[in-house]
């Protein structure tokens, strides 16, 4: 049955090779069997910028340009943590790089798809520090840095991040009713799809004075997610690495 995927959160970093070698499975098993493929970010756990020699990115690229010489063709939203992955990479890989928020229609349905970190406005902490780090001048001006400095920073913002989350109140990291209810009503659709949260799951609500869904990605920590949208069904998929 002709059929979308989506993933998100897959998290690839050189320390987890479950993680990379899952992906790369992924890639030659259930994503060609697709009709596209939906990256909705953090498919990186960092990114520095286009210039990193990390051999794992080409690694990457380089699977992903086989999944579209294939005539997969693989679309790239941004996430919080790869949020500086460019065109240059873009261009490797073969991906298509989408803005922040899309409206794809897919076997009838209008699909709203972002990463979903926008969605979580009761992390007020975090929206002002995504606020400042998306200005393209202080973008422009990180990536102009040697790429030693760089790595240093992305280090302690990391650290700085994680220390930040552990003092949080669980509920403000997840999305706002609010937000959800407002971004599906602009965009006048009745599925949404994003990641994020790593709260995997389906929700049921009305939006437009109709029934809609809210799918949420998983992250690829001991095993793999997915959403398969085809028409007649939208479900989320575990599967073992």
């Amino acid at each position: 049955m002709p059929h979308a995927l989506f993933i998100a959160d897959i998290h690839l970093c050189e320390d987890e090779p479950a993680i990379t070698a899952g992906f790369l499975a992924f890639l030659r098993r259930d994503a060609l069997q697709a009709e596209a493929l939906y990256i909705l970010g953090d498919l990186f756990e960092a990114w520095i910028g286009d210039d990193d020699p990390n051999p794992l990115h080409a690694e990457i690229a380089a699977a992903l340009r086989q999944l579209q010489q294939q005539g997969i063709p693989c679309y790239f939203i941004h996430g919080n943590r790869d949020f500086l992955l460019g065109k240059r990479f873009a261009a490797a890989s073969g991906m298509t790089l989408l803005p922040e928020e899309q409206v794809p229609e897919l076997y009838g349905k209008r699909i709203l798809i972002m990463h979903g970190d926008t969605l979580c406005t009761d992390d007020r902490g975090y929206q002002r520090f995504r606020h400042k780090v998306h200005q393209p001048w202080l973008q422009k001006l990180f990536l102009a840095l040697p790429l030693f400095l760089r790595q240093r920073i992305a280090l302690r913002m990391r650290a700085g991040s994680k220390h930040a989350n552990s003092s949080k109140d669980v509920a403000i990291m997840d999305v706002n009713a609010q937000a959800v209810t407002a971004a599906m009503t602009r965009h006048q659709v009745q599925y949404l799809i994003h990641g994020h949260t790593h709260r995997p799951a389906i929700h049921q609500l009305e939006v437009n004075g109709l029934p809609g869904e809210r799918l949420v990605l998983g992250a690829w920590h001991h095993e793999g997610s997915m959403i398969r949208v085809s028409d007649s069904e939208t479900s989320l998929i575990y599967f073992p690495f």
